[in-house]
């Protein structure tokens, strides 16, 4: 029966993706046009973010110039990746894999720059020191709006540094053991069997990801009353846009691809046609996050009050946490 299935499937179909100078001859017009414009797209990103480089590197102090420039360069890197992924379609898992590795990196970031905008981590520990922090938040839990608050202290904050340090350090260990695996044959994207590596990994790498972006979330929703001048509820939007078009997106594609829902169009199988159309999506996606992103980041803004400016703010909290524990 698979013989015969198979005898009616067009070879190609049943290939690995080929190779990039292939790829190239047999682009019609349409699809010459195509990869120039994604190509024109994913450069032009590329160029702005470079121009950023320079503007806030002059413009703002150490160390918050480099934080900023790690989080802004997310789109770029992960658009200029698809591009290269684009072209040279057996490059993609190579492509991908850099891309995650620097995102998780920006995971971090995020939690050192919401740090960084009240002076530092002393400054922020004088700060809010001994003050209670709700934990309930997501990813992890959200849905546990029971949880008591947490008195923030110095632990706390090493407790919640390493949270999301951990991810950017074994996601890219974990990078590294994949492409060791693919290269010797055991890791393979479309193999979702028990006994594959690819799921094993994909499994760990999915539970570190949710850890990492707990404490992210419990700074965010503790600080972000006192940062909205600031932009940082569009600036986090932004982050997180990134890691669902370029971590949930992806695999809901690939799977699709996996199971043949995405059609063979040669030369390309039905799998190397899904990462294609991951690559080019992720272009045009992360050119546009790239110019929000480039305004948002881009500019001067005025430093936060002191800490005596903080009553007002206190008074909000207290009345918000006093109308969720009346909900409750």
């Amino acid at each position: 029966m698979d013989e015969a299935l198979e005898s009616t499937i067009d070879p190609t179909c049943l290939l690995e993706p080929p190779l990039a100078q292939d790829m190239i001859k047999q682009l019609d017009v349409f699809g010459i046009c195509l990869y120039s414009m994604l190509t024109f797209m994913s450069c032009i990103s590329l160029l702005l973010f470079l121009e950023q480089c320079v503007f806030i590197y002059k413009k703002l102090p150490y160390p918050k110039k480099t934080v900023i420039i790690w989080i802004s360069g997310a789109a770029p890197v992960v658009g200029t990746m698809a591009c290269c992924g684009m072209w040279v379609p057996r490059a993609i898992i190579v492509t991908d894999m850099t891309s995650n590795c620097y995102f998780a990196v920006v995971v971090y970031k995020v939690l050192v720059l919401l740090v960084e905008e009240f002076g530092g981590a002393s400054k922020f520990l004088q700060r809010f020191s001994g003050k209670p922090f709700k934990i309930s938040t997501g990813p992890c839990c959200c849905c546990c709006p029971c949880l008591p608050r947490v008195p923030m202290s110095r632990r706390m904050f090493f407790l919640l540094k390493l949270g999301s340090l951990q991810y950017g350090i074994l996601r890219i260990a974990l990078s590294v053991l994949s492409v060791i695996l693919w290269i010797n044959g055991l890791y393979n994207i479309g193999d979702l069997r028990v006994t594959g590596a690819m799921i094993w990994i994909s499994s760990f790498v999915g539970v570190l990801t949710v850890i990492s972006l707990w404490p992210v979330g419990i700074i965010f929703m503790n600080l972000n009353i006192f940062l909205r001048r600031l932009n940082v509820i569009p600036k986090n939007a932004m982050y997180q846009l990134i890691l669902v078009l370029s971590q949930l997106q992806t695999s809901i594609i690939n799977i699709l691809a996996i199971y043949g829902s995405i059609a063979c169009s040669p030369p390309l199988s039905s799998r190397a046609r899904g990462s294609m159309l991951s690559q080019q999506l992720l272009i045009m996606e992360m050119f546009i996050i790239s110019l929000v992103t480039r305004s948002l980041y881009r500019r001067l803004y005025d430093p936060l009050p002191p800490e005596e400016h903080d009553n007002e703010q206190n008074n909000k909290l207290a009345l918000q946490t006093a109308l969720e524990e009346h909900d409750v």
